[in-house]
């Protein structure tokens, strides 16, 4: 669609295709207003093509191989079972072929105008597109800006898609390598190495902060760091690259103080940087700070008057569902309508390794060094009768309370959780914490039994000063 000087205008311009681009479309048209959306390859962005759907079904299959191989524990003889991972990612290319479309149909049903092509921002709210064959310019009297992120590399790892490589790479692999050092051991990191090892890959996980998953309370990180270890994860932490020499059948990784590994591929997973490059052209007003981020204030608006932005391209947590929200937050801004920004510190966390992560609110560092004053409990999934029965009972439900004068435990400040299924457990923990309930006011639900949830309620309970299991 070619939109000229004096054709109607759209309300809204989205740059970018992705969680944030995409929910930003989706809320706008639902609301009434006529949405443009740019996007140079899928709409759905990495998320669903090359990042979130795609390695959390590759981690189910890891998941589904982890349980055939402890099938004989139940009586069940799967003896000779192996892992064919072309028919893996066939199967993970159908589950993003079915959603892409339902994406692409639901756009279409709402009347959202689709466009193909690179979109930069130039003066005056324009949106100049450019695909193979044309330039289209596209005129909004609102632009959300969605670009997205991609992966980050690191001197000395030059990505070729071969033997180094990102997680771009590693999701479109025909087959498994026999060993992988994962560069980075964040959310990301952690979850390929958790995939690969499960999948009978040897893994080395190369971190230069003190432990894995920085940012996570320290507790729940620690069950990660000791199931890797047990699973045969070697764990190097505090340790920096320093490059790789590569041979004939893979290379050898350089790190730390003269250590060395040998392995066959290398992914490097040390974060995601903002996709701004040929983004904003000059004099379109929006600021980009030291990083590359696209500024904006709590109400996702940028430096230039009706132009917003949204998800990686800004300096927020780089999660998809933060991504929806912010879009959220940007259109209601665009209607006029009262808006309560996101509140970063209270977002929910997940992580899909072996063993999964889930958390909300504050670390208890993180709350001793606010100066809070906290009261802790924690419930170990090992009592829990529903994680014997699953045989997966590495874990805790950790909940961190603010101490009231006499003892007594106040508002819940921060749910952790480290053990199987948490990403699924999580609801009832960030609720707690995004409404400032208090134990007693949590502990008045009742849980049902025998399930994985019980161990949230047994230990807010046990904040209660009255545990039944937990003391």
């Amino acid at each position: 669609m070619r939109v000229t000087p004096g054709d109607p205008q759209f309300d809204v311009v989205v740059l970018g295709g992705g969680p944030g681009g995409y929910a930003a479309a989706l809320y706008a048209s639902a609301a009434g207003l006529s949405v443009a959306l740019v996007e140079r390859d899928k709409v759905g962005g990495t998320c669903l093509h090359r990042g979130c759907v795609p390695a959390k079904e590759l981690l189910e299959t890891a998941s589904v191989a982890r349980t055939v191989g402890n099938a004989k524990d139940y009586g069940v003889m799967a003896a000779g079972a192996t892992v064919d991972f072309g028919v893996s990612q066939a199967r993970k290319q159908k589950v993003v072929d079915q959603l892409h479309r339902g994406l692409a149909g639901l756009l279409k049903g709402r009347g959202v105008t689709t466009v193909e092509g690179t979109g930069t921002l130039t003066a005056a709210k324009k949106v100049r597109v450019r695909s193979e064959d044309s330039v289209t310019e596209l005129a909004g009297r609102h632009v959300v800006v969605a670009a997205g992120s991609v992966p980050r590399s690191i001197p000395g790892f030059e990505v070729d898609a071969k033997v180094v490589m990102t997680s771009d790479e590693v999701l479109s692999l025909d087959r498994l390598p026999a060993s992988v050092a994962v560069i980075g051991g964040g959310a990301i990191g952690c979850e390929f190495a958790s995939m690969f090892a499960d999948l009978g890959t040897q893994v080395t996980v190369l971190e230069a902060l003190p432990g894995l998953l920085p940012g996570c309370d320290e507790d729940i990180a620690g069950v990660v760091s000791r199931s890797f270890k047990k699973r045969g994860i070697a764990v190097h932490t505090g340790v920096e690259v320093h490059g790789h020499a590569p041979g004939p059948s893979g290379t050898t990784v350089s790190f730390g103080d003269g250590e060395s590994v040998s392995v066959e591929a290398v992914v490097v997973s040390v974060g995601r940087r903002p996709a701004t490059e040929g983004l904003l052209a000059p004099g379109c007003g929006v600021e980009i700070d030291s990083r590359g981020f696209v500024a904006v204030d709590p109400w996702m608006r940028t430096s230039a008057e009706g132009v917003w932005a949204v998800g990686d391209v800004v300096a927020t947590p780089q999660l998809a569902h933060v991504g929806f929200a912010e879009a959220i937050v940007a259109v209601k801004g665009i209607l006029g309508e009262p808006v309560v920004p996101v509140d970063y510190g209270r977002v929910p966390w997940c992580i899909y390794s072996n063993p999964e992560v889930a958390f909300a609110g504050m670390t208890e560092a993180a709350a001793r060094e606010a100066g809070i004053d906290v009261v802790v409990k924690r419930d170990p999934f090992g009592g829990n009768s529903r994680a014997r029965i699953l045989d997966e009972t590495d874990g805790m439900v950790k909940v961190v309370a603010e101490r009231l004068p006499g003892g007594k435990a106040g508002r819940i400040l921060g749910v952790h959780m480290v053990g199987p299924w948490v990403t699924e457990q999580l609801g009832q923990g960030y609720l707690a914490v995004n409404w400032e309930a208090t134990p007693d006011e949590v502990a008045a639900f009742i849980q049902p039994h025998p399930t994985l949830s019980e161990s949230f309620g047994e230990t807010v309970l046990a904040l209660t000063g009255r545990g039944l299991h937990v003391g």
